[in-house]
């Protein structure tokens, strides 16, 4: 699948409320399915909303992963290979470092949208317009629109050209209100992900907490928590292969 690319669009948000905490990109989110889609033989292009230098919530790297709560409870906070892989890998840094603000894209080609999370989504992917514009053009088109934990944050501003919510009658998943009350956040989120998208009239389904668990319907992907990254991406490679092969 050379030809076919994948615009992966990042929160630019590294306060946790006001708090005094950071967050942010939760990295395993990005790293996982970078990694799978380029060995997958797809294109990755990397932007963020605000553009420049991606700031990763500091629990999800190495040096302070179990130091505070983040995606995950502090015990729970193993660093998968693929975060090492693109801490070391200066390709990758060098994109994290220089993302496009997501204002400046314009006639770029992809075949699929995929919004990683990390708390951070929650305070600035709801409100962007120019996000919100993207995913619209996205399913209108065709294309396919993918998220995952609390990534699912940028659907929860989205409004067809028909008037109706963009998850309306349609089956995501996301980070689950229980996950957010295991990792002590759920009165700082600035809303609970899995009641603003049932709110919106989305039919929310869900795994066990910290389990692997993705949801299709049709062109769009959603998945829970950490843990489903790959398989998020997994979805997204068997689409755009299912395209090619029509």
């Amino acid at each position: 699948m050379p030809s076919k690319r994948v615009l992966i669009i990042t929160t630019s948000h590294s306060q946790m409320g006001d708090t005094g905490k950071k967050t942010g990109l939760w990295l395993e989110e990005l790293s996982t399915p970078y990694y799978a889609l380029k060995d997958a033989g797809l294109g990755v292009m990397l932007a963020s909303i605000r553009g420049g230098e991606i700031p990763f919530d500091p629990a999800s790297i190495p040096a302070e992963a179990g130091s505070s709560t983040g995606e995950e409870p502090a015990e729970q906070q193993e660093v998968p290979e693929s975060v090492r892989r693109f801490l070391a890998d200066e390709d990758a840094m060098r994109l994290a470092r220089t993302s496009s603000a997501v204002d400046e894209l314009a006639g770029e080609d992809y075949a699929a949208l995929f919004m990683p999370g990390g708390h951070g989504t929650m305070w600035d992917y709801p409100g962007n317009a120019k996000l919100a514009e993207m995913i619209v053009a996205a399913a209108e088109q065709g294309k396919v629109v993918a998220s995952v934990c609390h990534g699912p944050a940028c659907l929860t501003g989205v409004t067809m050209l028909n008037g109706r919510p963009f998850v309306q009658g349609r089956r995501v998943t996301g980070f689950t209100n229980t996950e957010e009350e295991a990792v002590g956040l759920a009165k700082t989120v600035p809303f609970l992900l899995e009641n603003r998208l049932k709110d919106l009239g989305a039919q929310f389904d869900r795994g066990p907490d910290w389990q692997p668990f993705a949801v299709v319907d049709g062109r769009l992907v959603t998945g829970q928590n950490p843990q489903s990254s790959e398989l998020v991406a997994k979805h997204v490679i068997g689409l755009l292969k299912e395209d090619e092969d029509a």
